[in-house]
């Protein structure tokens, strides 16, 4: 697969500035495949596995807690700010909501989307974006919005998509960056001023790798992670591309899907392995989480 992507020049960094942050292949509970990674407002870093569950590790990476489970395959996570966590499942078709104070854990969308794949809180708007991989090598639309505050929503952007999988909310909140992963690409569609969708244009295409996360750095750098080869690009805000670091291996970054910031600290969710990869980056990001906490302080 990866014999016919287009060339990459050498990796702006090393593979040694990664390293393993929490090792899960004999945790209790064990991290298996983990697709989806986040960081909480105290600094944990949540993930999920194949078996359905929300685990918190501890800032430092000395252990590892479970604090729910959907019973399915857990995908993208979400923390909105204000207390609580979104989780994606495949098998349910849904969306969950743990409260981190209580624990209380409910479903929170309603029937219709078909592969909930990532969410992204909107702090401006009080609202959840969703993206619906629909089906693989199925094109179909797209992404959904619901309110934070009732649950209710429904399909946001609706032209068909190849596989929409991660997303990120540009740091002015302007746009709502989305990966097409089997058209190798990274679409960019644009909000308007009542909140709805204002057209979709190609922000980066043709990437030599299949892509499955995004994060955004303080500099409005967009970092591309691709689970095959396992490497992960920047893109900077003009549209340069640059090979950001691969492990040509894939022993230690392994498959990487999801992606998350924390100061100089990117974490990657391996989805070939068991473990959580902490990347000492040659940047800085307020992670999302602060960034949609602020957005919410400034909408009150």
């Amino acid at each position: 697969m990866s014999d016919m992507l287009p060339p990459v020049g050498a990796p702006v960094l090393p593979v040694g500035r990664a390293g393993i942050f929490f090792d899960g292949q004999y945790s209790d509970p064990r991290i298996h495949h983990p697709e989806g990674v986040a960081v909480g407002p105290d600094g944990a870093v949540w993930c999920g596995n194949a078996e359905g569950d929300l685990l918190r590790i501890e800032r430092d990476g000395s252990r590892v807690a479970k604090a729910a489970t959907m019973g399915g395959f857990t995908l993208g996570l979400a923390f909105d700010g204000d207390g609580h966590l979104f989780a994606c499942d495949q098998r349910c078709a849904a969306v969950w909501r743990l409260t981190l104070s209580s624990g209380a854990f409910e479903r929170f969308t309603t029937p219709g989307i078909r592969i909930p794949n990532y969410p992204v809180v909107d702090g401006a708007r009080n609202c959840l974006y969703v993206s619906d991989s629909f089906g693989a090598g199925t094109r179909g639309p797209g992404v959904w919005r619901y309110d934070l505050a009732t649950g209710s929503g429904g399909l946001w952007w609706p032209e068909p998509m190849n596989f929409a999988n991660g997303m990120a909310l540009a740091l002015d909140g302007s746009a709502l960056f989305v990966i097409e992963t089997f058209d190798r690409k990274v679409s960019r569609i644009a909000i308007g001023a009542d909140g709805e969708p204002a057209g979709r244009t190609d922000f980066v295409t043709d990437l030599a790798g299949y892509p499955d996360g995004l994060a955004f750095d303080d500099g409005g750098n967009l970092y591309v992670s691709c689970y095959n080869p396992s490497r992960i690009f920047r893109v900077d805000p003009a549209g340069k591309l640059d090979l950001y670091i691969e492990d040509t291996t894939s022993e230690l970054i392994c498959h990487p899907t999801n992606i998350a910031f924390d100061g100089d600290a990117l974490y990657t969710a391996n989805l070939g392995r068991w473990h959580i990869v902490r990347i000492s980056s040659d940047t800085r990001a307020t992670s999302v989480v602060a960034r949609v906490a602020a957005a919410r302080s400034s909408r009150a």
